[in-house]
């Protein structure tokens, strides 16, 4: 069983930026990889970047060149940065395993966080 614990959420004014934590208890030795979802009410949640333990990194179209995850001693930190309102969201963590796919990382989440508050105001 792992634990994720996420902080960092908050509110921020237009082109501001935050850095979001996960920290990983438990059986942490079954994570090769973790990421962030993110998910307003009443819509699906959606993965917007995923790393595996080797490093290598995907990110949702929306948040490349803005988003910068890291993972390392089973903490994964998510660096926002330039953040408008449709950033606005609750964020989840993730834990798991990753496979590749046409040279993509897919995260296969196993374990869930419960999620950190993201309000990005104009």
């Amino acid at each position: 069983q792992v634990h994720l614990m996420e902080s960092g959420g908050g509110s921020v004014a237009v082109g501001g930026s935050l850095t979001l934590s996960c920290v990983a208890s438990g059986s942490t030795e079954s994570i090769s990889c973790m990421g962030w979802f993110r998910q307003a009410p009443g819509k699906e949640r959606k993965g917007i970047a995923s790393i595996d333990s080797n490093g290598r990194a995907t990110y949702a179209d929306e948040v490349e060149d803005r988003f910068t995850i890291s993972m390392a001693n089973a903490t994964n930190v998510l660096q926002m940065r330039l953040l408008t309102p449709e950033d606005s969201d609750m964020y989840y963590c993730g834990a798991g395993t990753c496979s590749i796919d046409d040279d993509v990382l897919y995260l296969n989440v196993d374990d869930w966080g419960r999620g950190t508050l993201v309000n990005v105001s104009s």
